[in-house]
């Protein structure tokens, strides 16, 4: 039986209801989205036609996820908001904290070494609150979800950017920070700005060396990094029918990538299998009882550009494989043209390492098709010229590989099979001893992100993302521009071998097979748990609520002005980083120091305005806080993209910088920054940018009449006594001015729970 059975059977007795009411109040058919989201109002039945991209809309989503990094931060949060429980299913799963070295059972061992007190105040936390707890080695948290709560029709957020995977079955699922987590855990409705609509129209059918992973690279291509800000991507015609279930998750996954609120596929034959497959009849069966409310209306696929706000087209038939990056996920080569575009710019063509797996990945359908290529590679005598690392998604997917020897083929091979975590998709990888002195150098992978720095800690590491099956195909060959549809190798008797299409199964065969799946059920009562945090602790650190920014903010100095792209990853980094999120003052010590000063073009060197001199960024800014003097931060297009991590919200704020003015946002930031209380700010006129000068101060002339809809004034001062006043603009609403006065949403919240 499924998790919750007795809340999704509640969503599906709902939905009809609601969904035709929405139908009669906006008087169309309507998308799959739009059924999720008018079906999932806090208010209950819908009374109202919202406006894409416009109105902001108060929902109560069915279930929140959360991984370890980022839930201890939540959690920390929640002890504060005087609940005895949560109040909506919530989930932790430790796939973080586990660094990729040696192998699955020597890194999980360290884990458990090194991280053992967050661990413990997880599981303590979670059983306290009745919260589902997932043991480090359980799995990745996304391929966990889509194993056991995932559901078609309902709507989930999570600390995490790729929560949006569970779109994969059907869901509305939507990365978060913690704080909005926060507010659902404690009974609270949670905020979004409802999404415009982009329709993503597959014909065809995916064959050879295509895969899933591929529709997500030429979306990517197309749309770019932040064309999907602010909508909600939904796939379908023929060709999505035709994708099985988890390689719909791979597509949603990615999702995240183009800046999309999330992404979705209606409910069909491949979720079903899905479901029965990971014992989940119970959900399939009900769903089935409501299918044409788990899929768009008809119309809407049969002309879909009267509905959708963009439609994009992609014929599934002649879509190549493709290779994207290196260094942002959206940067395309198809297959077979790489050779001319590496060398044009310097990219190492030799691979070192093919890694497969991750949260975007890692299924059963995933490592066999990959591991059809790597037992050609031992068939045909091939001599493998880069290291293989494989992740897998779970346990169930681990023992049931193992079992049926997909992973003893990859151990032929001498691959590393490491945790069932996230590794090195999310920095944990210690593959150097000196990270920033390392070589440059070519790597491939079946991951989502492919940012500097991102796996390796290593700048000069040129990561290219791939379906698995492809990282396994260049893998052997040792080189970048090996195209396996045309190209042949030379095995070890010195003859001319060219690699087959892969093959592999949707499901497996026997089943899926599990001894121990690493869940612990949390206590019926938890009043009697204690949680403990030393006060000596480098890992943890209790919350102490902000004090209110206030409206009178003058001679604010500017901390840093950031160059070019700046993701949640310049902001706060990762990597060796991921051991201070649950302790706010330490993790601070990371604040921009990846962030480009535009000044001087370097990392983590930013001028003093009280010393004259340069200095880290952190170190700067916490002159500024001991002084009591403000402080500003500015920034380029599409800043924070990247991870949900609010810590890229928080320890600004902790450090004294209460605004941030950029030219745009990427969704999640934003959302982050306005719930802890400070100032998220775009320029009215994208050109004052250039106005900022090294040595400006800010007056903020108007911020005592911050209003929805209504632009502020700032008056910038430079150092040669000259004066310039800009306008900002801002999408607060009523109830986010309320949380900067308050300062912070969180404060706002126990001021609720203690009337």
């Amino acid at each position: 039986m499924a998790f919750d059975i007795d809340m999704i059977k509640k969503v599906y007795a709902e939905m009809p209801v609601r969904v035709n009411k929405a139908r009669e109040i906006t008087g169309k058919p309507l998308t799959l989205a739009e059924k999720i989201l008018y079906s999932h109002l806090w208010d209950g039945t819908p009374e109202k036609t919202f406006t894409r991209g416009k109105d902001y809309v108060d929902f109560a989503p069915d279930r929140i996820a959360c991984q370890d990094a980022t839930a201890q931060m939540a959690l920390l949060q929640f002890m504060q908001a005087g609940k005895d429980n949560v109040e909506v299913p919530t989930t932790v799963h430790c796939d973080h904290l586990i660094q990729a070295k040696i192998g699955a059972d020597a890194d999980l061992q360290d884990a458990m070494n090194t991280s053992n007190e967050v661990f413990n105040f997880l599981e303590t936390v979670s059983n306290k609150y009745g919260i589902g707890f997932w043991k480090p080695g359980a799995g990745i948290i996304h391929q966990v979800v889509l194993e056991n709560y995932a559901f078609p029709g309902g709507m989930m957020i999570g600390t995490d950017s790729h929560t949006v995977n569970a779109g994969g079955l059907g869901m509305v699922a939507i990365g978060v920070g913690g704080a909005d987590a926060v507010d659902v855990m404690a009974g609270m409705a949670w905020e979004l700005k409802f999404p415009k609509l982009i329709g993503v129209r597959l014909t065809g059918n995916l064959s050879g060396w295509t895969a899933p992973k591929d529709v997500i690279l030429k979306v990517a291509e197309i749309l770019t990094v932040k064309g999907g800000t602010g909508a909600i991507v939904e796939y379908f015609g023929p060709g999505a029918k035709n994708l099985s279930c988890t390689g719909k998750g791979t597509i949603c996954n990615m999702g995240a990538e183009i800046g999309a609120t999330t992404s979705t596929f209606g409910y069909d034959d491949s979720m079903e299998r899905y479901l029965r497959a990971t014992e989940r009849a119970d959900i399939a069966d009900a769903a089935n009882e409501i299918r044409e409310y788990l899929t768009g209306d008809p119309e809407v696929y049969e002309n879909p550009e009267q509905y959708f706000d963009q439609v994009i087209e992609i014929d599934l038939d002649t879509l190549m494989p493709h290779l994207n990056g290196p260094f942002t996920p959206d940067l395309a080569t198809e297959v077979g043209t790489m050779n001319e575009k590496a060398t044009k710019n310097d990219w190492p063509l030799k691979v070192e390492w093919g890694l497969i797996g991750s949260c975007t990945n890692s299924s059963y359908e995933d490592l066999s098709r990959a591991s059809s290529i790597a037992q050609q590679a031992i068939d045909k005598k091939l001599k493998t010229k880069a290291e293989f690392g494989i992740n897998p998604g779970s346990e169930k997917v681990r023992y049931t590989t193992e079992r049926d020897g997909i992973l003893g083929i990859f151990e032929k091979l001498d691959a590393k099979i490491f945790t069932n975590a996230c590794g090195p998709c999310i920095g944990q990888w210690a593959r150097y001893e000196d990270p920033k002195n390392a070589p440059k150098n070519s790597i491939v992978h079946s991951f989502n992100r492919n940012f500097a720095k991102r796996a390796d800690g290593n700048p000069n590491t040129h990561a290219f993302v791939a379906s698995p099956e492809m990282v396994a195909a260049i893998a052997i060959s040792g080189r970048l521009d090996f195209n396996p549809l045309t190209d042949k190798l030379i095995n070890e008797d010195g003859e001319e071998v060219m690699l087959d299409e892969p093959t592999g199964w949707e499901l497996p065969p026997k089943g899926f097979e599990v001894k121990d799946d690493g869940y612990l059920a949390p206590t019926e009562d938890g009043s009697s748990v204690k949680v403990e945090v030393a006060e000596d602790s480098e890992r943890l650190q209790l919350l102490e609520p902000f004090e209110p920014i206030g409206t009178d903010i003058k001679d604010a100095k500017l901390l840093i002005k950031a160059y070019g792209k700046c993701t949640t990853d310049h902001i706060s980094m990762a990597g060796p980083w991921l051991r201070f999120r649950g302790h706010l003052d330490n993790i601070s010590n990371n604040c921009l120091i990846g962030a480009v000063n535009a000044y001087n073009k370097k990392t983590n060197f930013v001028k003093n305005q009280l010393t004259g001199e340069y200095d880290a960024v952190p170190k700067v800014q916490r002159q500024y806080k001991a002084e009591g003097i403000p402080s500003v931060v500015v920034g380029d297009h599409n800043y924070g993209e990247g991870s949900s991590r609010e810590h890229a919200a928080m320890e600004p704020r902790f450090l004294g910088v209460v605004a941030v003015i950029v030219k745009s946002f990427a969704r999640i930031h934003e959302t982050n920054l306005k719930k802890q209380g400070m100032l998220g700010l775009t320029f009215a006129n994208e050109a004052d940018y250039d106005l900022i000068q090294e040595d400006d101060s800010f007056n903020f002339v108007d911020l005592h009449e911050f209003a929805p809809d209504k632009p502020l004034t700032i008056e910038i001062t430079h150092a040669d006594g000259t004066k310039d006043t800009i306008k900002v603009n801002h999408t607060y609403n009523d109830a986010q001015i309320e949380w900067f006065h308050k300062g912070s949403a969180l404060n706002k919240i126990k001021e609720e729970n203690a009337a």
